[in-house]
């Protein structure tokens, strides 16, 4: 069995700073987050920006260009950029920070999907901003854009242009169809680093079954030209990284994914849940892979080659 690449998503475009007080918001914060983060264990940091000020998800490369230097000079880490944002971006905007990063790693989200997560604030009884709610609220009308267009066209300038490889995020059985399409039309290369995702609304439910059939349809599209990862929304985080870990896989932990650390108990650091889920992994005799590894299987093209 190959060794468990560790994902850590810091601090995503979903959770708002109502939400948790531990949540990274300012530059600062978000690199030392993704340091403690990969002296944890965590081989790829995911990263999207915020506004220092108010919390809201920001485009803005100069905001990414604030923590991406620090990250690249305090740890090893593979750095993965959104390609996804925050909620109502235009795919330009989307872009703007890749294309000046020129990151090892990008997250695609393999189509168009509703993405509703208007009750993640639900417990709320105070906001701290007046975007948060209209924010969330927003989703119940919201449907996120990646046209098989768009995929090209990102893969085109991002992949072909820069070197980038991509973590396919994959929220339904028919995004693995989707990618499979992709790599037919020749428009993706092998190795594919496929991240199922389970439990957001809109996507495919956090049931075990759904696991077991995300690997097989995956094993069945994509026999061994690809890499498979897991992760899952709120309280399924665990046990479903922890499946995929005995299923063969890889995982992805974070506050983007989870604010929680057990049932109630807020995370208080993006490295307390990478430290429990390379605990609960070692625990089963798996191997954790470091930087250096994760880029060997990806076919990643080296920190030196980026633009931070």
């Amino acid at each position: 069995m190959a060794k468990v690449i560790i994902s850590c998503a810091i601090t995503g475009g979903i959770h708002t700073p109502s939400m948790s007080p531990y949540l990274p918001i300012t530059p600062e914060q978000i690199a030392a987050e993704s340091i403690a983060a990969a002296e944890a264990g965590a081989a790829i940091i995911h990263l999207h920006a915020r506004d220092p000020e108010t919390g809201e998800p920001t485009p803005d490369p100069a905001v990414f260009m604030r923590f991406l230097p620090i990250i690249k000079q305090s740890t090893d880490a593979v750095v993965n950029i959104t390609t996804g944002g925050g909620l109502k971006m235009t795919l330009e905007e989307r872009l703007a920070a890749p294309l000046a990063a020129k990151p090892e790693m990008c997250s695609l989200n393999m189509g168009s999907m509703n993405f509703n997560i208007s009750d993640a604030g639900a417990r709320v009884k105070e906001w701290k901003h007046e975007w948060e709610k209209p924010y969330l609220d927003g989703t119940k009308d919201f449907i996120f854009r990646n046209t098989f267009k768009d995929i090209a066209g990102i893969v085109e300038m991002l992949g072909k242009g820069h070197g980038t490889r991509f973590e396919f995020e994959c929220y339904d059985i028919g995004h693995l169809y989707n990618l499979a399409y992709c790599l037919e039309k020749g428009i993706v290369e092998p190795p594919l680093f496929v991240q199922s995702i389970f439990g957001i609304t809109g996507g495919i439910g956090a049931d075990i079954a759904n696991l077991h059939f995300a690997r097989e349809t995956a094993n069945k599209l994509f026999g061994d030209q690809y890499v498979w990862s897991v992760l899952a929304a709120g309280r399924h985080q665990m046990a479903f990284t922890t499946m995929a870990g005995i299923l063969g896989g890889n995982v992805r932990v974070g506050l983007e994914d989870s604010l929680y650390i057990s049932k109630g108990q807020l995370a208080k650091s993006n490295a307390e849940q990478v430290a429990k889920i390379r605990r609960i992994l070692e625990d089963l005799s798996l191997e954790i892979a470091t930087p250096t590894e994760a880029r060997e299987i990806l076919h990643l093209k080296g920190g030196d080659r980026v633009g931070f």
